[in-house]
């Protein structure tokens, strides 16, 4: 209300508590405020997980909230048993589409018409999510095998560590196959290749191992051409903090770009790749062989600087400017021993240097990212252990 919105503007939400023993009351706490009602256009689509609130200092729940400045939305919310999706185990909508862009919520592997999870283990809830993604998918026309821009997927700790490699093989191998059948008909024009992001969690709604949260590019209905022109001026990168291109620099990052559209990028910062950025700085001592454990602030605060110049050459590099920028996560794990605040006060600092320094992004009271707790992230997952993990979403306006 502060910025003259209202729940009517919201398109998503993530809300992630600190005991998933509370999620029917939460769901009821919720429903107070967002209803039917207040969002006339529909209510928004969600994402429920639980977090390690408590550890990272952010008490017992924590809400996201994605804002849109128009009223354009369209959602899907079905509240019926049906035997093609099932139905929200919550007050939201499956999904909302807003300027070609659909975030679909969370899907668990339920069975639509029993909406109970499926028998088989972590790799047959996966499927059964996928399944319920490419319903939901269909509906706008759209497919999770050529329209994805990403997919997050959360693994619960439940989950045993062997059989972590057989979820991503799993969709690796499911996905394929659509695209194979697509391939066979002919439609695979603009097909996109999407990132992934894994994250370990402790634990799920209904008890599930395996939730799916992907993003699709819907693109319009039209035969215009596209009249976007690049700004050639936005590819004058400069250096940030003695930062200069190295080759192993590109394999820090995964991006999927719609041209002049959508530039979507997951940033991987491993140990591996923390004893690269430390050991580039003179004045910081290099990551010894306890890992995480043993990383410094001044350590922290230099890979910190490291990921905002890195997404920042990306952006340049495909057109994009940190205005487009819908939305900036930071996972951190709890094995990196540091508070949210603490973090979110160097990530301030740090954004307050590269805007001195740059002039390419505004500081304004609220910051542009959002800090987000776990047990563990990664691009694969039998490797969810990234120091940080940055999720950034930005798209054309």
């Amino acid at each position: 209300m502060e910025y003259g919105y209202s729940w009517e503007n919201v398109l998503y939400i993530h809300l992630y508590i600190a005991d998933m023993n509370e999620f029917a009351m939460a769901n009821e706490t919720y429903v107070r405020f967002i209803t039917q009602e207040k969002c006339r256009f529909g209510v928004p689509s969600r994402s429920t997980i639980e977090l390690p609130l408590l550890q990272a200092g952010l008490g017992r729940a924590y809400v996201e909230v994605l804002v849109a400045n128009d009223q354009t939305k369209r959602v899907l919310h079905v509240q019926s048993i049906s035997c093609w999706a099932p139905s929200c185990i919550g007050p939201y909508s499956q999904a909302t589409l807003h300027k070609e862009i659909l975030h679909m919520a969370g899907q668990l592997g339920l069975d639509p018409p029993t909406m109970s999870l499926c028998s088989g283990g972590p790799t047959a809830e996966l499927v059964q999510a996928l399944e319920n993604s490419e319903a939901v998918a269909q509906c706008f026309k759209c497919s999770i095998c050529t329209s994805a821009i990403l997919f997050v997927v959360y693994c619960s700790i439940y989950i045993p560590s062997s059989e972590r490699i057989s979820i991503q093989q799993k969709q690796d191998t499911y996905l394929n196959q659509m695209r194979s059948l697509y391939l066979d008909i002919g439609n695979m024009s603009g097909v996109l290749n999407p990132i992934f992001l894994y994250v370990l969690v402790p634990d799920l709604p209904k008890r599930a191992l395996v939730e799916v949260k992907p993003i699709l590019y819907a693109a319009e209905d039209t035969e215009t051409a596209s009249d976007y022109v690049p700004d050639l001026s936005c590819k004058m990168a400069q250096s940030c903090w003695g930062f200069q291109h190295e080759l192993w620099h590109d394999f820090c990052f995964q991006k999927c770009i719609v041209h002049g559209k959508i530039c979507a990028v997951i940033l991987s910062i491993t140990d591996e790749l923390a004893v690269k950025i430390c050991s580039e700085s003179t004045g910081v001592n290099q990551v010894d062989g306890d890992q995480q454990t043993s990383l410094t602030e001044g350590q922290v605060e230099r890979i910190a600087r490291f990921c905002i110049y890195l997404l920042d050459k990306i952006l340049l590099e495909n057109y994009f400017s940190w205005d487009d920028a819908m939305n900036l996560r930071l996972y951190f794990p709890t094995s990196l021993h540091m508070s949210q605040e603490r973090l979110s006060l160097m990530f301030i600092n740090v954004f307050k240097e590269f805007a001195e320094m740059t002039r390419r992004v505004k500081i304004s009271k609220e910051p542009i990212f959002n800090l987000v707790p776990v047990l563990g992230a990664g691009r694969s997952a039998t490797s969810m252990d990234d120091i940080i993990t940055c999720e950034l979403f930005a798209r054309k306006s």
